[in-house]
């Protein structure tokens, strides 16, 4: 009786006070999922569990997928099936870099669609949400109040935690992944160091002997990575200890997209945003 209503409540609402009809509101942009790509099959798949928990929080946005690279649908196929529709390009990245800053605005700008492209997903605290619960998953004791539950001071002084993350030579995506992994050290109560997989430094196995160098034994490597793939696998081998899964679908992950669509689209538009070519 509850859902009648409200389908009744929904058609009444779309009748005027003079009996005519409303016109409908007009369809809210599209949002655009912007993967980079992966030789591992298991990235695709986490990438379309990610989309189903967007369209799950949002029924009725139309939720797209694109990829940079590597795997189809590639982004400029997506964006030319939305004709000249709007869209707002949500990258799956976690920190500024070239591919958010010219690759993704550039695919977006050749096509025939009006598109903004959000902000990377992090820094964020939805973003450290969900590094912390892939690291309890894989075994990190959860915190109650301001300790770790079942630890003490000891362990607390041998335990520290490497963020993985992809790397790249643009300082403001170090800067960045460095934000992220100070708010992971405030929800952890431990060190945690950045490292990269690729084109910046430290590395995982440099990071981790740095820590041993300074009594930190105990070392979990955060994966900061959206979805399975070589670098990610590389960085969870050389663990010490335990390993945390990519992001993946995590529900965190898809309030954060839905915050970064709904962030683009409140912002005045930019040039850095609105990609449309001038006809």
């Amino acid at each position: 009786m509850s859902s009648i209503g409200n389908q009744l409540a929904g058609r009444l609402g779309l009748v005027s006070l003079s009996g005519g009809l409303r016109p409908a509101p007009p369809a809210p942009p599209s949002l655009v999922l912007v993967a980079h790509g992966s030789r591992d099959p298991r990235a695709l798949s986490t990438v379309r569990a990610l989309m189903d928990r967007v369209r799950e929080l949002r029924p009725g946005l139309s939720v797209r997928l694109g990829h940079i690279e590597l795997n189809e649908p590639l982004l400029p196929d997506t964006l030319a099936g939305l004709g000249h529709t709007d869209a707002v390009l949500v990258p799956l990245l976690l920190s500024p870099g070239y591919h958010v800053k010219r690759d993704i605005p550039e695919m977006a700008a050749a096509a025939p669609a009006r598109a903004r492209v959000a902000a990377p997903l992090g820094p964020h605290p939805l973003l450290v949400e969900t590094l912390y619960a892939r690291l309890v998953e894989a075994g990190w004791p959860a915190r109650t109040g301001t300790d770790e539950a079942g630890t003490d001071d000891v362990v607390r002084r041998t335990s520290a935690v490497v963020l993985a993350a992809a790397g790249s030579r643009d300082p403001d995506s170090a800067a960045g992944t460095r934000r992220t992994a100070r708010l992971l050290a405030d929800r952890l109560g431990v060190p945690v160091v950045p490292a990269y997989a690729s084109a910046a430094r430290p590395t995982v196995p440099a990071a981790l002997r740095s820590l041993a160098a300074r009594g930190r034994h105990r070392v979990a490597v955060a994966s900061c990575f959206t979805a399975p793939g070589r670098f990610a696998t590389r960085c969870a081998e050389a663990a010490p200890w335990i390993a945390s899964a990519p992001l993946g679908d995590h529900p965190a992950m898809a309030r954060l997209v839905l915050h970064r669509y709904d962030r683009a689209l409140a912002a005045p538009a930019t040039p850095a945003q609105d990609t449309r070519v001038p006809a």
